[in-house]
């Protein structure tokens, strides 16, 4: 278990220089308590949501903390395991006695924490919840951009975007991790491709924490897809395709839901490989002054700390949204009453780096447009290229 305190710092995102007329943080910190995957098969990703809540936190002190007091983080390591999680949320309600929760990575987790959040009355916000028909308890708020059918959502878009590709898909192969909200987009996915009239050569389950991808790799490269669609996060994508190159097959078009980036980039045969996203590190998503020096700070941070892809991409960003929906919520209430806060985000929008959040969806999924979009590793850049018009400037989807 790993436990780690954020506390007023002097070293922030905008720079002593720049706040002479801002008042100092003062009194007892407010404390804000989670977990996240620091170990285990989520590692990969978890990484990037403690840099991305380090920067948040130093940067909110720097600016006075909120309400006037510190801001705390009380850190843990659930180690990728749900029922871990559940233990060390309790923890962080009854012995800890944190004054307010966030999330941690991945929908087992989230569901694990959302129960304890339920039992003792706690407002929770959280950012990588898949499964939004599961998320019941009224006072847990999606801050991810997710829209309440992501299943129906996020198929459709990747599946429009292999439709306006150079080479667009006549055959499909999916491979699909059995991590619970994986599984389930993958499932509708191969609904929904059947439907598009796409061709199934494969469909492949396999068990979370998987590490010997080389019989997948073998029933892929007999099936040849024209696409195929990898239902994974983390570094599973990174380990399918080097089995895939011990048997010398490179995938034509091929999709990861959610890779760890910087293993990703690092291996050439993921070149023009797709993935979801909802933020990257250029415009239009930078012209935000507020996502720019996010942008800034994160990778400067990340550099330090050797992190494979030091630019901010969809997992810090969601991250740091999750802590703007909490610094909103506190100063809108300007109350750490659960109630309250809760109340407040139910009747308000937040506008955070991923676009604006308002939580009149279905069980406090965001309403309107789901704010995910498309991205490729472009000559070594992970790039929006779909929709068209939230692409980087110049970008194009590349065919096979």
């Amino acid at each position: 278990m790993t436990s780690v305190r954020r506390r007023t710092l002097t070293a922030g995102l905008l720079g002593a220089a720049a706040l002479p007329s801002l008042p100092r943080a003062q009194g007892r910190p407010i404390r804000i308590g989670g977990t996240l995957t620091l170990t285990g098969p989520l590692a990969s990703l978890g990484i990037i949501h403690k840099i991305a809540g380090e920067t948040f936190v130093d940067e909110i002190n720097q600016r006075g903390g909120l309400l006037g007091r510190p801001v705390e983080w009380v850190l843990k390591d659930d180690q990728s395991k749900p029922e871990l999680a559940r233990t060390l949320y309790e923890q962080l309600v009854t012995t800890e006695k944190v004054d307010l929760l966030i999330g941690p990575y991945g929908t087992a987790a989230i569901l694990a924490a959302m129960g304890v959040a339920q039992r003792y009355g706690k407002f929770i916000p959280h950012h990588s919840f898949g499964i939004p028909n599961l998320a019941k308890y009224e006072m847990q708020f999606q801050a991810g951009g997710v829209a309440g059918d992501p299943d129906n959502v996020w198929p459709n878009l990747v599946f429009d975007a292999m439709a306006a590709s150079p080479t667009p898909p006549k055959t499909i192969a999916i491979a699909a991790s059995k991590f619970p909200s994986l599984h389930y987009i993958s499932l509708n996915a191969r609904e929904i491709a059947k439907k598009r009239g796409l061709q199934e050569v494969a469909f492949l389950e396999y068990e979370f924490g998987t590490r010997d991808f080389g019989p997948i790799a073998s029933r892929i490269k007999d099936a040849n897809p024209d696409f195929l669609w990898v239902g994974a996060g983390g570094i599973d994508p990174v380990l399918m395709l080097d089995a895939m190159k011990r048997i010398n097959y490179q995938p034509k078009l091929q999709f990861h839901m959610f890779p760890a980036p910087g293993p990703m980039m690092k291996l050439p045969e993921s070149r023009n490989s797709f993935a979801l996203t909802n933020f990257e590190a250029h415009a239009p998503y930078t012209n935000n002054p507020r996502a720019a020096a996010f942008v800034k700070a994160f990778a400067e941070r990340a550099a330090k700390a050797n992190l494979p892809y030091p630019a901010v991409d969809l997992q810090s960003a969601i991250s740091y949204a999750c802590w703007q929906v909490i610094e909103a919520a506190v100063e809108g209430a300007r109350s750490i009453d659960d109630k309250a806060i809760a109340q407040w985000l139910r009747a308000n929008t937040v506008n955070a780096i991923i676009g604006p959040l308002r939580w009149s969806g279905p069980n406090n999924y965001v309403s309107g447009s789901d704010l995910y979009k498309v991205k490729q590793l472009q000559d070594g850049n992970w790039v929006v290229v779909w929709p068209r018009d939230s692409a980087a400037p110049g970008a194009q989807i590349r065919g096979a």
